[in-house]
């Protein structure tokens, strides 16, 4: 078999009539994009963006988004694709990424997945959940609370009444904490519940991969800082500048990004570049690990990896090269399907 493997000449290998799509998730910082970018180096994949925050446009650089060489490697799809001044959609990325799953198939490629979005993942993997309708009463009610009390008080309320959506959600991530609270309030049943009673399924016709890849805290944590700061060296603090002129709402999902609230106090005089820095350090890895928690709690079963971990080159080739087989094995189906989240 040559480097590019089974998707060399095309989707014929997999399965008539099925499409194999491989997901791979983990937390921030975690090494789980240049892994993609590798199997898709390898195996004529197409990067399918699965993060929610880099499908801006404008925030390359404190969103960690591919670079050039990376580009350059394989295809990449939804990166820097929305405007700042838009709000995603769950249900609209979804959209987005079946259109690009099967653009990839139809060119002959397999499509990798990659993101540390845990709804999307799940969007994907179960379908969306069938939540009621929130009564527009009711989700004033919530507005008008929120705009009393801030986020974070109202992140406090719904830890109280539904801690298990509570502890995966940023206190500051207005339009999350909102949905939740409002569902809460109109259905008198936490979030949670919602997704764990299920959605409408996967997707018809495609069969799903999924790692996730897991550091160990302490290095997940080491590499969340060291980022950061690299990201300042590249010029993080020119891109929130920027990012700043458009004078947007502040409650838009874009001026949320990690760094960007901490880095734009920082612009306004409110604190000192190095208090900035290390509250936007604490920030990423509180968030790193919401999203272990999230991939724990809500993926159990799934394969779980960590290049980062390998001591050396020939031990990380040899991991690749395990991965590779299983993945060659997936796309041909000479193995059963390993299921996605539960």
């Amino acid at each position: 078999m040559d480097g590019r493997g089974l998707y060399a000449s095309g989707p014929a290998s997999a399965q008539a009539g099925r499409i194999p799509v491989l997901v791979i998730g983990g937390p921030t910082a975690s090494g789980k994009s240049g892994l993609a970018v590798e199997i898709a180096a390898r195996r004529n994949g197409t990067v399918i963006n699965a993060d929610s925050m880099q499908l801006y446009a404008g925030l390359p650089i404190l969103t960690a988004a591919p670079g050039p060489d990376d580009m350059a490697r394989a295809p990449h799809r939804l990166y820097g694709v929305v405007p700042p001044s838009e709000r995603m959609s769950v249900a609209r990325w979804r959209d987005m990424a079946l259109a690009e799953i099967h653009a990839a198939h139809a060119a002959g490629r397999l499509p990798i997945l990659v993101g540390g979005t845990g709804l999307y993942i799940k969007a994907l993997t179960d379908g969306l959940s069938t939540i009621p309708e929130v009564p527009a009463p009711v989700r004033a009610a919530a507005l008008a609370l929120r705009a009393e009390i801030g986020t974070p008080a109202l992140h406090a309320r719904l830890a109280a009444r539904d801690p298990e959506t509570a502890a995966v959600l940023n206190p500051g991530d207005t339009a999350r904490v909102l949905r939740a609270w409002e569902v809460l309030e109109a259905t008198g049943r936490p979030m949670a519940d919602w997704r764990r009673g299920g959605g409408e399924g996967p997707p018809p016709g495609l069969d799903l991969l999924l790692l996730v890849v897991e550091p160990l805290r302490d290095r997940l944590y080491a590499a969340c800082d060291a980022r950061f700061d690299a990201m300042l060296a590249r010029g993080a603090l020119e891109e929130v500048r920027a990012l700043a002129a458009l004078g947007l709402d502040p409650d838009l999902p874009a001026m949320k990004a990690l760094g960007v609230p901490e880095l734009l106090a920082y612009l306004r005089g409110e604190v000192s570049l190095e208090a900035a820095a290390a509250k936007a350090r604490q920030h990423t890895r509180n968030y790193a690990k919401r999203q272990t928690t999230w991939f724990r709690n809500q993926c159990p079963v799934v394969q779980r990896i960590d290049p980062g971990g390998v001591s050396d080159n020939a031990a990380l080739q040899k991991l690749y090269v395990t991965l590779l087989l299983e993945i060659d094995a997936f796309v041909s189906k000479r193995v059963d399907l390993v299921k996605g989240c539960d």
